[in-house]
């Protein structure tokens, strides 16, 4: 189950919105006229993906996302716009990082497919964070042994002798192991 906040100031479009994504048992969506309320609810919920109107009243998309940026990193952003400005375009690219900027009026399957492209994107940086977390644990216990054997090595250093043959086996002393 992804959990996906969708903020537009106007009602109709929401409303639109929400018949469109009704079917999807995946997605749990929250609705939002209010981007301040919308951000207030970013602090206390974690959502995977956040779905902005570009032009709204006292905050903007861009501004949205960008708090939204901070307070959710991992989360995608994308941003709903009637406007092509190249400049919100660029600024929501530089300042929000969103994933896709996607013009209204949308395609219906357009709009959701974009979605589950970044759902997926977003599942895949998660795991990728992840893997490199677990390697550097790893990386962090192989170096402690590399230690640990490195000082075994100096404090008994006979213990790691090993005489080796021309046919590369391990030639053994009878007499000191007795």
């Amino acid at each position: 189950m992804y959990n996906i906040m969708i903020v537009d100031d106007e009602e109709n479009i929401l409303n639109s919105l929400r018949r469109m994504f009704t079917k999807n048992k995946q997605w749990e969506i929250e609705y939002y006229s209010d981007p301040k309320k919308a951000l207030n609810r970013a602090r206390t919920m974690n959502f995977d993906l956040f779905l902005s109107d570009y032009r709204m009243p006292e905050v903007d998309g861009i501004q949205f996302l960008t708090e939204v940026r901070q307070i959710q990193p991992e989360a995608m952003r994308l941003i709903l716009s009637g406007y092509t400005d190249l400049e919100a375009l660029l600024g929501a690219i530089n300042k929000a990082e969103i994933y896709r900027f996607i013009n209204k009026p949308w395609q219906d399957y357009e709009l959701t497919s974009t979605i589950e492209q970044a759902l997926e994107h977003r599942e895949i940086l998660v795991e990728n964070r992840r893997l490199a977390d677990q390697v550097r644990e790893q990386q962090q216990e192989l170096d402690k042994r590399g230690d640990a054997l490195k000082e075994l090595c100096l404090k008994h250093p006979a213990l790691v002798e090993i005489n080796w043959s021309e046919d590369g086996s391990i030639i053994l002393d009878v007499d000191s192991l007795q």
